[in-house]
């Protein structure tokens, strides 16, 4: 009998994409992975040949038990049954380990907290790399680059935290049960980049959600809109980008040179923990 959904579930069945996965990880022999969603243990069970330690989450009581009971004569694979966001991905790396990797296939109705909590963890150095699924408009809007469509908040944010690779997709029949939507594998290696534009993290992420905070409307509007005064903007706004630009269209050095431009005392980057929201 097929495994009814909840909490958004749907099962990678497809061998060649779980095999993919893995080995989009690269060699993992000396390290932590956690894993996010193992449900049946399609990639686990590959990961649990490959890496030193394995940390599954699983959130569905019954898939946890049943993950503890396979894996059971393998000590190094530990699997939790919890909420990946109220984990705190600092503590599983233990203290003979710097940085752990991360798989797994993303919730739709999750995705954007979650890879909050991977932006946040990577800028404390938690994390090296992740291979993560998700749904495909999703990814793409990650992937995106100034000037198209898809390029938003989303896309930025993602960009000033980690180097983001699209990998390949995955067709509805690569699950089960099938999704209503094409998913895709994304690689994201952290490398957050708030020294090397010489921004806070908390500051610019915060000027980002303003900067983007009206699709619509030109980023003069919206800095306007978040109460910067139009003579404070005008002396920031760098030469060369015309007036009715949108947020949209500019790369992360232009909104970084406006943001330390308006907000001076903001811009050096200080000891404080990052915000995952």
């Amino acid at each position: 009998m097929t495994r009814k959904p909840k909490l958004g579930q749907h099962f990678l069945t497809d061998d060649r994409a779980r095999q993919a996965i893995v080995d989009a990880l690269g060699d993992v022999s000396a390290r932590t992975v956690v894993e996010i969603g193992p449900g049946h243990g399609a990639i686990t069970s590959i990961l649990a040949e490959r890496c030193r330690r394995l940390i599954a989450i699983e959130l569905d009581p019954a898939l946890a038990a049943e993950l503890r009971f396979r894996f059971r004569a393998q000590p190094h694979v530990e699997v939790l049954e919890a909420n990946i966001l109220e984990v705190d991905l600092a503590s599983l790396a233990g203290a003979e380990t710097t940085q752990i990797d991360v798989v797994g296939n993303l919730p739709y109705y999750i995705t954007s907290e979650i890879l909050l909590r991977l932006f946040a963890a990577g800028r404390a150095g938690v994390l090296r790399r992740a291979v993560l699924m998700m749904q495909r408009e999703v990814a793409d809007r990650l992937a995106a680059q100034p000037g198209v469509r898809d390029y938003g908040l989303l896309s930025a944010t993602a960009q000033m935290n980690a180097q983001v690779e699209s990998l390949f997709e995955l067709p509805p029949t690569a699950f089960s049960p099938p999704p209503e939507v094409f998913s895709t594998v994304l690689r994201l290696e952290f490398a957050p980049r708030f020294t090397e534009l010489s921004v806070d993290p908390a500051g610019f992420d915060a000027f980002l959600k303003r900067c983007f905070a009206q699709k619509r409307k030109t980023l003069l509007n919206n800095l306007r809109a978040a109460n910067y005064s139009t003579e404070a903007i005008q002396t920031a706004w760098p030469a060369g980008i015309p007036a009715q630009a949108r947020a949209e269209s500019l790369g992360l050095e232009s909104l970084a040179e406006i943001y330390r431009a308006l907000e001076p005392s903001r811009t050096k980057y200080g000891d404080s923990a990052p915000r995952a929201e």
